[in-house]
């Protein structure tokens, strides 16, 4: 759209509008790539048979903010500092390595400042007298390393892990948004949506499992790429056909699917999945996430319609503000997305 038309606006149209633009634009710098921020935290043990042992702690950052969450051995081996960290975009990795005499066996594990918290952390020990997978939780943020403990599984939180990760995952938050806007409130929706689903769910499982292997760097661009092409779809052109997306929507949500399913596998990939447990999990953590979908969905349903209801008393048309302000907003968000992620790329 061209100044010329943008000027010939109602004024409220044109705050409006420049409102969506300036709050996705603040919304975005905090942080570029910060969609997939809340999720739960890892600790990874593994002893070798002649004892000495490896401790891993994966911790979830937002930039350079991180939850004061510490990991603790009663026997006060993780008491000094570790002999390796390393700062993804999402996550802070923490090792230590323990010698032979450290005898985890019933030894406490404890996260310090998890009751503090609403976050789960995912326990993965592999000892020399077996296996314990489970999960601490802020009303129980400690346990007993022995294997004849008895203790859930982890495998359940990967279901609240994959609605925590679409729901927090604003890029696939804006990208679904747009489809529906796209599309509208109709029987197409359910089409596209499946669509996306059965797409996403095939490239997260193939990546997740090692099959397909992927730059999670340049999907993350791709994704943002994405959102700004419906963005694009959402500006009307008056006077010219239809475009292939507007007359199969379906085909647009099948075929970007496919991307924002590696970025799904990307995030569980740094959690990793349970020993003897990846296809429920996975399964888990997939459901999760069309869990959220479907609950944003509806959500957002409820807006429009909302919206259509108060048109009749608003004081201005809405008929361009509806096409417009959406458009706008998601557009000048991807966008910035896209510019940040092309420049941590390079």
């Amino acid at each position: 759209m061209n100044a010329t038309r943008f000027r010939s606006l109602p004024p409220a149209l044109r705050v409006l509008a420049a409102l969506g633009v300036l709050c996705a634009t603040l919304l975005a710098s905090s942080g570029p790539a910060r969609a997939h921020e809340v999720r739960p935290a890892l600790v990874q043990i593994v002893e070798s048979p002649s004892g000495a042992a490896e401790v891993t702690w994966k911790q979830p950052v937002a930039g350079e903010v991180a939850i004061r969450l510490s990991p603790r051995l009663s026997g006060g081996a993780l008491d000094r500092p570790p002999d390796s960290e390393t700062v993804t975009q999402a996550y802070r990795i923490r090792v230590w390595r323990l010698p032979a005499d450290a005898r985890l066996a019933g030894q406490t594990l404890s996260v310090e400042g998890l009751d503090m918290t609403v976050t789960d952390v995912l326990v993965q020990a592999r000892l020399s007298q077996g296996e314990i997978s489970t999960v601490l939780k802020p009303s129980r943020p400690s346990l007993r390393l022995a294997v004849d403990t008895p203790v859930g599984t982890a495998v359940p939180a990967y279901l609240r892990m994959g609605i925590e990760h679409i729901l927090t995952g604003f890029d696939h938050l804006a990208f679904v948004l747009g489809l529906l806007l796209l599309i509208g409130l109709n029987r197409g929706v359910v089409k596209a949506v499946t669509a996306f689903t059965l797409a996403h769910s095939v490239t997260l499982a193939g990546a997740a499992l090692g099959w397909v292997q992927v730059d999670p760097a340049m999907i993350e661009v791709l994704v943002a790429l994405s959102i700004v092409f419906v963005a694009l779809e959402l500006v009307p052109r008056p006077g010219r056909p239809p475009s292939l997306t507007r007359r199969r929507p379906w085909l647009v949500a099948l075929a970007f699917g496919l991307l924002h399913g590696f970025a799904f596998a990307g995030a569980l990939s740094q959690i990793g999945l349970p020993k003897d447990a990846a296809p429920q999990a996975l399964f888990l953590f997939n459901l999760g996430v069309e869990i959220g979908q479907l609950v944003f969905i509806a959500a957002a349903s409820l807006v429009i319609l909302g919206l259509r209801r108060l048109r009749p008393i608003l004081p201005f048309d809405t008929g361009a503000l509806t096409q417009l302000a959406p458009a706008y907003a998601i557009g000048g968000l991807s966008a910035y997305w896209l510019i940040a992620r092309l420049a941590g790329l390079f």
